[in-house]
């Protein structure tokens, strides 16, 4: 989710990875024979109208390190092959940047900037993250610390000729003080969006050279997060940030499927403290302001109102209230309906290519996410989006074999 990303000089480091591809057993694209989803208008989404960007969003920078070619393949020494990629020393940069949170309100945000030391002119990859609870604070990108996402593979990455933009998102790093708005398809977009808008224009302002190519990176939330920043900025941002290609990986598309999913389900699931993070999300973000009981039963409506992230059962019986479970299963709560239709993404017509990659057997956020945008975005018209299934994939044993079938996928263009 062609040509070489900068120049053939880059060509054996990226056979290199396409040789390990082969030695952990090529992803393949697949296209689905199932019959082509109904295509219904999205519900309009009760936020606030969306106001100009202003012309610069760059508020500041510092240098947290730059980072040799050996120390960055040291970070991937049990995958020496992909430690033999890092070309290029990189220069890792802390970026601080205005964006709007979910009420329209100007905010302070920030990010993590990689770049690569390289005499040519380099692609932009905007590199989403994926889920962090609260106590997961540091990890966030901007603080580049040892258990973040960028600070290995993603790092490696920059090395062979990528500049990285990663944003914290809404309510980490300088936005912290904020509550973090959990899989809101806008908000993610607009702060991704807009970290890619600061990256640029820091390269502008310290002549890093960079062309016009912007790939696209993310899995788990950070999936979620790519696919509704490609979508924005095709509306919105054609001319200044073209996407070149995306690979969105394990995200949770189809929203308003998911809910009924889960609320059908009679097995034990392991991901409900998140979907209840969702729902709090959803209830303060539309202003839907239900009472907790509403959402949960007994004595779990007390104990998340005391403790947002505490303990959850894995039946979702034992955790959602019935009128909740009926509600969601006959969209008879409209307000409710809509925001969860809101936050579908699964079904618009992307004109750049568009890998998406999911594990078959993904008990966390399950396949058909994927396999649902597939066939709407073919139903639509599109002629360059594929379905990579990860073949008996689970949501964590996946994400290594993702990270290395995007990062093929992106030196195609």
């Amino acid at each position: 989710m062609s040509k070489l990303p900068v120049s053939r000089s880059f060509v054996p480091g990226w056979a290199g990875l396409l040789l390990w591809m082969l030695v952990l057993g090529a992803v393949p694209s697949c296209k689905s024979n199932s019959p082509e989803p109904n295509i219904a208008t999205a519900p309009t989404t009760p936020l606030p109208p969306p106001v100009a960007p202003p012309a610069t969003v760059l508020v500041g920078s510092s240098l947290i390190g730059e980072y040799t070619p050996a120390q960055l393949a040291e970070r991937v020494s049990d995958i020496p092959l992909v430690g033999s990629l890092a070309r290029y020393s990189v220069k890792v940069y802390r970026l601080t940047y205005t964006t709007r949170n979910t009420d329209g309100q100007v905010i302070t945000a920030s990010g993590a900037l990689l770049v690569p030391v390289v005499p040519a002119a380099v692609p932009v990859i905007s590199y989403q993250h994926g889920t962090l609870q609260p106590d997961e604070e540091t990890r966030a990108p901007s603080y580049y610390s040892s258990s973040s996402e960028v600070w290995s593979a993603v790092s490696v990455l920059a090395a062979t000729g990528y500049v990285v933009s990663a944003p914290d998102y809404i309510g980490y790093g300088a936005s912290k003080s904020l509550p973090h708005p959990y899989e809101h398809a806008a908000s993610l977009a607009s702060a991704s969006a807009d970290m890619l808008r600061a990256a640029r224009e820091f390269c502008a302002k310290q002549q890093v050279s960079v062309n016009q190519k912007n790939f696209l990176l993310g899995y788990s939330e950070g999936g979620y997060a790519t696919m509704a920043l490609h979508k924005l900025l095709e509306e919105k941002y054609a001319t200044e940030l073209p996407v070149t290609a995306s690979a969105p990986g394990a995200g949770a598309y189809h929203k308003s499927a998911f809910a009924k999913y889960i609320m059908d389900s009679s097995q034990p699931l392991n991901f409900l403290s998140t979907y209840v993070w969702v729902l709090r999300t959803y209830d303060r973000v539309y202003q839907l302001n239900r009472p907790f009981n509403y959402y949960y039963q007994e004595p779990y409506a007390t104990r998340l109102q005391a403790d947002p992230f505490g303990t959850v059962p894995r039946q979702p019986a034992e955790l959602f209230a019935p009128g909740f479970r009926q509600a969601v299963l006959t969209d008879s709560d409209a307000p409710l309906t809509a925001s969860l239709r809101a936050n579908d993404i699964y079904d618009w017509l992307p004109r750049a290519p568009v890998a998406l990659f999911h594990g078959t057997q993904d008990d966390y956020v399950p396949y058909f996410n994927s396999q649902d945008a597939y066939q709407a975005m073919r139903a639509r018209g599109a002629t360059r989006v594929e379905l990579r299934p990860i073949q008996g994939g689970t949501h964590f044993t996946s994400a290594a074999p993702y990270t290395l079938s995007a990062y093929a996928f992106i030196s195609q263009f």
